[in-house]
């Protein structure tokens, strides 16, 4: 299992070198109208164009009526639920905080997930903010191999699961392969109180709560974009950049930090 992940991460670092990278002299160009994010090369955009037009399709159909559906329930049910995804993402996030050096920001998020987990009742209640223990922003393994140097490589959509790029991947399958506790407590080993069905459940309920928290945004981002292809991929690669180097800045239409990710938590 280590000699796989190692494998992963070489293979990453040679991918997402600055040859597999925007612009047209296969260098990094970081934008320069002031959203600062790099230019990432869409090796593939004739078929992620097909892809993402797919999952418009089964936005429109499945995920944005779920969403609706989902704001029916009273506010505080949603903010538990959201307070119990964010509890969970901890898992991945602790451990990328100390690959990433941020250690203090890895004890805060120790003490939060110890305490929302049992005083917050498994972290429906964000009880650790009334102790003074802020949420911090949440990392992952794509994050951490940013961090270490790896560019971002090509840019690409995949089915139902949306935007990403190479580093973003491979630092997903890292998260299933070994960085995820929740995905090895549940799916790995099916433990006796918990089975796969709780983090595929989890998972889901991580996606509407998000499209929840963006139906408006999305919507108007829709009736603005020229190409809605390319402003999605530009938000998506805005969103990374500045997650990578911890840039303390919403970005533009998106209400919440959990812009979708293989990984994410």
């Amino acid at each position: 299992m280590n000699k796989l992940l190692s494998s992963l991460i070489i293979l990453v670092f040679i991918f997402t070198s600055n040859n597999s990278i925007a612009g047209d002299d296969g260098k990094l160009k970081v934008n320069g109208n002031g959203n600062g994010y790099v230019e990432v090369n869409d090796c593939f955009e004739k078929i992620n164009r097909g892809v993402f037009a797919f999952n418009q399709g089964l936005d429109k159909v499945i995920f944005k009526p779920l969403a609706k559906g989902y704001r029916i329930f009273p506010q505080p049910i949603r903010s538990g639920t959201s307070n119990a995804l964010s509890n969970l993402g901890n898992m991945v996030t602790i451990p990328n905080n100390i690959l990433q050096g941020q250690f203090k920001n890895a004890g805060v998020n120790s003490a939060r997930f110890l305490i929302n987990s049992t005083l917050g009742i498994a972290g429906i209640f964000d009880v650790a903010s009334y102790y003074g223990l802020k949420k911090k922003d949440k990392e992952d393994y794509g994050q951490t191999l940013g961090v270490w140097g790896a560019g971002p490589g090509c840019y690409f959509v995949l089915p139902v699961l949306g935007p990403t790029t190479v580093r973003d991947t491979v630092g997903s399958v890292i998260n299933i392969i070994g960085g995820d506790a929740w995905y090895n407590i549940t799916v790995a080993n099916n433990t006796q109180h918990f089975d796969d069905t709780d983090y595929y459940v989890s998972r889901l309920l991580h996606g509407i709560d998000f499209r929840a928290k963006n139906l408006e945004s999305f919507d108007s981002l829709e009736k603005s974009s020229v190409d809605l292809y390319a402003s999605v991929r530009s938000l998506y690669l805005q969103d990374r950049y500045r997650k990578v180097r911890n840039i303390d800045k919403t970005t533009e239409t998106l209400s919440d930090d959990d812009w979708e990710e293989l990984d994410s938590q």
